[in-house]
């Protein structure tokens, strides 16, 4: 890394005045800011078109965002402008894309030295960015420069080296969110309150999403029917031997089925249905906001956050792994704990939870499988020990 660092002081373009980083954007910003702060491949086309052609210019920037989810957009925005907050506080400049620079950034992110105050100095003592971090960081960073037509070669020596040594010192087996198991399930459904929407709703929301192994994103992209709303994900239909749901996910549409449970206290099918005749909703997105201090249903999607505070508020409540202080339980769940549940509990062939977590390999579903398999094959045993 030193030859590296010295080759910056001659080859890295200086910043002599402030870059082209209108896309920069801040930590907390809406999703509609996000798009319109990431670069698009057809940005300025505008100018140069006939009228009939710049609607169609238009709409393909609706397809380029189409082309990733908003959460995407909004974590590339995020580390796009970490890593040109930093530029300027070392005064580099980032564009045009430069691997010297790149490596010398992924240092800084390892050591801790990436991150700066208010005022633009460096913090000192702040936390090294994990490994999945910081290889997350320079995804962005390579999209975003493929957006603006540059290209930023991850397996230059500057970048593949350091990353290499990065992950040799630094990479940690990775932190799992905890699953949540039918056992804890049923006592965290006892802690909403049934007599109230709000409690309906998140009763439908974790039987849903738990049977139905679905991100949050997806539970709460559902719609009543197809193609009801534009930001829809997917959408419900109730058949006699269970709820059929068609879903946009990252790998493609799928189909996912929720059968009727063994009993109505724990039936996702019944929660779905006790839903929709206490909220009245018959068309639009499935989960929504209650209102007027829970007595009214807007016409708001909910957002995919809410999934997660749901899943740790009624873990917590439910009182499950009580054998960690109260700060310890809070990390051990979001809303992925929802589908490692139906993946480490189902005792099926591996191949239905694949396909109903909609996983393009074994392996990935295997991730999610916490502790279903361990031990039961011996090995030892079986070698005659």
């Amino acid at each position: 890394m030193s030859r590296i660092a010295d080759e910056i002081s001659q080859n890295h373009p200086r910043k002599t005045s402030a870059p082209p980083l209108s896309m920069a954007v801040s930590g907390d910003v809406s999703a509609a800011e996000v798009s319109a702060a990431l670069p698009s491949p057809l940005v300025n086309a505008n100018s140069a078109l006939p009228a009939h052609l710049r609607d169609l210019t238009d709409r393909a920037r609706g397809y380029i965002e189409a082309a990733s989810s908003a959460n995407t957009r909004r974590a590339y925005a995020s580390d796009w402008k970490h890593f040109t907050d930093w530029c300027r506080r070392s005064n580099l400049s980032p564009l045009p894309p430069n691997p010297h620079v790149v490596g010398l950034y992924i240092t800084a992110c390892a050591s801790g030295a990436a991150s700066g105050s208010a005022t633009g100095t460096t913090t000192r003592g702040a936390k090294p960015s994990s490994v999945a971090t910081i290889e997350r960081r320079l995804s962005a960073i390579v999209w975003n420069y493929s957006q603006r037509g540059e290209k930023l070669d991850r397996k230059d020596r500057a970048i593949a080296t350091v990353l290499a040594g990065i992950r040799n010192r630094h990479a940690a087996p990775p932190l799992q969110k905890d699953a949540i198991l039918p056992e804890d399930l049923i006592a965290m459904l006892e802690t909403l309150d049934r007599g109230t929407l709000r409690g309906l709703r998140d009763r439908a929301m974790l039987l849903l999403g738990f049977a139905g192994g679905l991100r949050r994103s997806e539970i709460v992209g559902l719609d009543c029917g197809r193609d009801q709303s534009e930001d829809g994900r997917g959408w419900i239909e109730i058949l006699d031997k269970g709820l059929l749901l068609t879903l946009r996910g990252k790998t493609g549409w799928r189909e996912v089925e929720v059968g009727r449970g063994s009993a109505p206290s724990t039936c996702p099918v019944d929660a779905v249905e006790t839903w929709i005749k206490f909220a009245k909703i018959a068309k639009g997105p499935f989960f929504r906001r209650v209102r007027g201090q829970g007595k009214d249903v807007g016409p708001e999607r909910l957002n995919d956050q809410e999934v997660a505070r749901l899943v740790k508020r009624t873990a917590l409540a439910a009182g499950v792994r009580g054998d960690l202080t109260q700060g310890e339980r809070a990390k051990k769940f979001s809303g992925h704990s929802l589908r490692a549940g139906l993946a480490s509990s189902a005792e099926v062939d591996e191949r239905h939870v694949q396909k109903q977590l909609g996983h393009a390999s074994a392996e990935m579903t295997r991730k999610y499988q916490r502790r279903r398999d361990r031990f039961r094959v011996n090995l030892t045993k079986a070698a005659g020990l």
